[in-house]
């Protein structure tokens, strides 16, 4: 790919077309910010390996330090999108691969940088496919700081450290949320099943406000999972939301999926107006919310 010579004190880029968004953002106090309709970036979490870093080319900005994969945002593009796009560009990392679970924003007013926290779901290697890195590396969380970190990831990493063990899930309740509204769901269990699939899978795209799980101020995607049974067991999956179709009874079955969830680490969340069921998950160590809490949110 060949490169711009920079202005005086600026990193060198591609030439070529741009997006209207690769430009610097100017603060009133005169420090820049790549990306003019902000920037975002991805933390890519794996269990087993730790954290994708990017060792970063002596001559782009605050070169020769470590930083996460990330760029200019386009005009109109998510934060999720963007953070995943430069992933992509300069890391080589698939976006199937990425379950998103937080977005953290730091906003200045005039700028704005979104680090999306995304878990591993597809063991992948990182590849160096441009010229703005050095090196690719998974490092162990506690061995970022022994890196020369870029000046803003190094700012935000102990805030940023301080999610990772945040792990939010949802079991929902799907017969129980079917019944709390008088849509005809008994003549088409099947149909009204799947409906409410449809809408949480529109939510879990969407993410949910930090409040409503009672989680540090940010933008959460949580771990969904819908229990059917009976007659809506044959209800069409979306995306997002993992199906668990009951064999025999639903509450047993919902009981052993929140059980699964909290034994994995996961902070859970079960959406259910069944007192006698509420009690049997929160013995298991879950939360609980009752169908108009769920219905809210998907309003």
């Amino acid at each position: 790919m060949t490169i711009e010579p920079p202005a005086p004190g600026e990193p060198r880029r591609p030439l070529g077309p741009r997006d209207p968004g690769d430009a610097w953002v100017v603060a009133p106090t005169g420090e820049r910010y790549w990306g003019r309709f902000g920037a975002a970036g991805l933390l890519a979490v794996d269990p087993d390996r730790g954290v994708l870093l990017q060792h970063r080319v002596s001559w782009s900005h605050f070169g020769d330090t470590w930083a996460l994969p990330g760029g200019a945002r386009h005009e109109e593009e998510s934060a999720w999108d963007a953070a995943l796009r430069e992933a992509a560009e300069e890391a080589g990392v698939p976006a199937s691969a990425i379950r998103p679970r937080v977005l953290s924003v730091l906003d200045l007013g005039y700028w704005s940088y979104t680090t999306v926290i995304g878990d591993v779901v597809e063991p992948f290697e990182p590849v160096i496919s441009d010229p703005e890195s050095r090196e690719l590396a998974w490092v162990p969380t506690d061995a970022v700081t022994r890196h020369p970190l870029h000046p803003g990831f190094a700012g935000s990493w102990e805030r940023l450290k301080a999610l990772l063990p945040v792990r939010p899930a949802v079991v929902v309740d799907a017969a129980n949320v079917m019944g709390s509204v008088p849509d005809g769901w008994w003549r088409d269990r099947e149909g009204a099943a799947e409906r409410l699939l449809a809408r949480l899978g529109s939510l879990a795209r969407q993410g949910i406000p930090a409040a409503a799980l009672e989680l540090p101020e940010h933008t959460w995607y949580p771990h969904w999972t819908a229990v059917v049974e009976g007659q809506a067991r044959g209800a069409e999956a979306t995306d997002g939301i993992d199906v668990v179709r009951a064999e025999a009874s639903g509450d047993d079955a919902l009981v052993a999926a929140a059980e699964r969830l909290v034994d994995a680490g996961n902070r859970v969340t079960v959406v259910t107006s069944d007192r006698g069921l509420a009690q049997r998950v929160q013995d298991a160590g879950a939360a609980v919310r009752g169908a108009r809490w769920l219905l809210d949110l998907l309003d």
